[in-house]
């Protein structure tokens, strides 16, 4: 398994890294703390422009036709500035359009979405599922020409602007049980649709979505009535996958940041760096980064390749991400010292974001208990 990126992909990463630097600096999220979308939506219709969107859609629908391994690539130098702009959203609506919706939606929603000029949001989290997504309580009651929706969705990402959700909605009469869930796509302007803006530590856009008795239509179906769990499984593990190189981009950024300032901190008449215990723990941290690349690309590759064993790797890499991005962002503010523990420097920004990604698809316990039972330990 190739565990480096290819001539390509490293063109790629560079070209992220440079407008993630020149547009999207860590210090601008004290504007968006306050913002309601919470992101810059000209920087989105940018990163489209520029075909991030299309990466992962084939080439029959429009897309690049190419790989997680490339989608990491742009994942990892988001996570460098920290950037709140709903690339993970547009990757799982992206992702459940081309391999379920139906020519109509395609054309109405995964075309738009590609070119940067409709956003959709996957609502699938509520109020006390924790990381059980399967047991939803939202239900799709049948009426004589479509479905008629009602439930609670909680921390949906990108949510802010999105013109339609995709919603996870039980068609059966079961309450919170696995099983029988269906995808939905539900404009944002019906009727009994409510956004409600949520705000989390880390000041990504992220909402609240009532359905009261919102009436759609059959087509607003997508895919099979009753079947959606497989897909929906599949799809957050590659989610996972990528969000787990955006924690590791910000880690890495957070890791250099912390090495510059023990180069020039000052203390007893040398550079801090220079302690003997600071140079460990720094060279752990380094080691930590390293691990959490190495599983975060064999993930990547494993899906690419339609290889066995590509769930338990996506819960390896998010394991490892977020044991990984808590230790480097807690080292890093504790390292700078009095200074980290204040909202006027950067570093802080890194341990917030570390705590809303570790909770985001499954926290460490959760993803090794489950890859534990993958691998029917």
């Amino acid at each position: 398994m190739q565990l480096v990126m290819s001539e390509e992909q490293q063109l790629l990463a560079k070209t992220a890294r440079d407008l993630v630097r020149e547009q999207a600096p860590v210090a601008r999220l004290r504007s968006l703390r306050e913002d309601p979308v919470g992101y810059d939506p000209a920087l989105y219709r940018r990163m489209a422009e520029l075909g991030w969107m299309s990466l992962p859609i084939p080439e029959r629908d429009g897309g690049l036709g190419l790989g997680l391994a490339d989608v990491i690539c742009v994942t990892e130098a988001l996570g460098r500035g920290l950037a709140s702009e709903p690339y993970l959203s547009s990757f799982l609506c992206g992702q459940l359009l081309a391999r379920a919706g139906n020519e109509e939606q395609k054309s109405a929603y995964l075309a738009p979405l590609m070119a940067g000029e409709a956003e959709l949001a996957l609502a699938y989290a509520e109020r006390g599922q924790r990381f059980d997504w399967q047991r939803s309580a939202t239900h799709a009651n049948a009426t004589a020409d479509g479905f008629e929706l009602s439930g609670e969705k909680q921390q949906v990402l990108g949510a802010t602007r999105a013109n339609a959700f995709i919603v996870v909605a039980r068609t059966s009469n079961a309450r919170a049980q696995a099983g029988d869930l269906s995808l939905f796509v539900v404009p944002r302007g019906i009727a009994g649709v409510s956004v409600t803006r949520q705000w989390r530590i880390d000041a990504a856009p992220v909402a609240r979505l009532l359905l009261s008795k919102v009436r759609v239509p059959r087509v607003a179906l997508l895919g099979t009535e009753s079947e959606a769990e497989p897909l929906l499984a599949d799809t957050l593990d590659r989610a996972t996958v990528a969000l787990s190189a955006e924690m590791l981009g910000a880690m890495s950024e957070a890791f250099e940041r912390t090495l510059a300032y023990l180069k020039e901190r000052v203390q007893f008449g040398v550079a801090i760096g220079s302690f003997q215990a600071l140079k460990h723990r720094a060279a752990r941290l380094y080691i930590e980064i390293e691990l959490t690349r190495s599983a975060v690309l064999a993930a990547a590759r494993t899906f690419d390749a339609g290889a066995p064993g590509a769930a338990a790797l996506a819960s390896v890499a998010k394991a490892r991400a977020s044991d990984a991005f808590l230790l480097i962002a807690n080292e890093a503010v504790q390292m700078h010292g009095g200074v980290g523990m204040t909202d006027e420097h950067d570093i802080g920004f890194f341990l917030k974001r570390a705590r809303a990604c570790e909770m985001t698809f499954g926290d460490a316990a959760f993803h090794r208990d489950r890859f534990a039972k993958l691998s029917s330990f």
